[in-house]
């Protein structure tokens, strides 16, 4: 599918649901105006290819709404998923002119898009913005150390519990959800892709989740809908103890 974007309406920061979580998120309002005049929105329909690996990127940018895959094709042809973007995530690396991954909309993705070269030039004078960046880059580098012990370590029912658990806590965070008991999200992922990205096969996903569902761990709402009715529930089911290790 030919890399092509959809046209946007702009949107104000103020307005934007990611505001609190994004790379913009401690910047001020004079700050906010220099991003304001390098940025512009892009579309981009599900399975459609936001960027190729090796492919130039003249933008970098803050996952606005939907999901984007991460994929890596080895020289036999073989592909992993090897991560996700999630709502205020970033894609891409200032100082880079190329992405490392093949980037793919999983469901309907919009990006707020910054001119590479001169976001670049913002992060050497702004300094909230340079703060906020890292903090994302060192989240991000934790969170791929958890995704290799969840890979290595885990049973497929935890690797099932995990994906669903981090998939429910970055939505109320992103809805500010003062519910923590009880969540309801929609799935990004079919359960091919999240085979391919939990290294299980289809059956193995089937299986596992029809076993959360009876045990009342989850409550499945056609296809994607998912309820959790009880957070702490959910989370007993990762494998991970209360401080974020792992039960020996």
């Amino acid at each position: 599918m030919p890399n092509r974007s959809l046209a946007v309406t702009e949107m104000a920061c103020a307005d934007c649901p990611i505001r609190h979580r994004a790379v913009c998120a401690r910047c001020e309002s004079d700050e906010l105006e220099k991003l304001d005049a390098i940025k512009y929105y892009r579309r981009f329909e599900a399975g459609q290819t936001i960027a190729w690996a090796g492919d130039k990127m003249d933008f970098v940018a803050s996952v606005v709404e939907g999901v984007a895959s991460l994929t890596q094709t080895m020289e036999d042809g073989r592909r992993q998923m090897v991560g996700l973007l999630l709502p205020s995530d970033f894609l891409g690396r200032p100082n880079r002119e190329s992405v490392s991954y093949d980037v793919t909309a999983a469901t309907d993705v919009m990006l707020c898009c910054f001119r590479r070269v001169p976001f670049q030039g913002l992060i050497e004078e702004t300094p909230h913005l340079s703060q906020r960046l890292l903090e994302m880059t060192l989240d991000e580098l934790d969170a791929a150390r958890e995704w290799m012990l969840l890979l290595g370590r885990k049973t497929a029912r935890e690797k099932i519990a995990s994906f669903l658990s981090i998939i429910a806590r970055r939505d109320a965070s992103l809805k500010n959800s003062k519910n923590a008991m009880e969540l309801a999200f929609d799935l990004p992922l079919t359960r091919e892709a999240m085979a391919d990205y939990l290294g299980l096969t289809l059956e193995t996903v089937s299986r596992q989740m029809s076993a959360l569902k009876r045990d009342g761990v989850i409550e499945l709402k056609g296809k994607r809908h998912i309820i959790v009715p009880d957070v702490e529930a959910l989370m007993d089911e990762t494998g991970d103890d209360a401080d974020g290790g792992v039960y020996i």
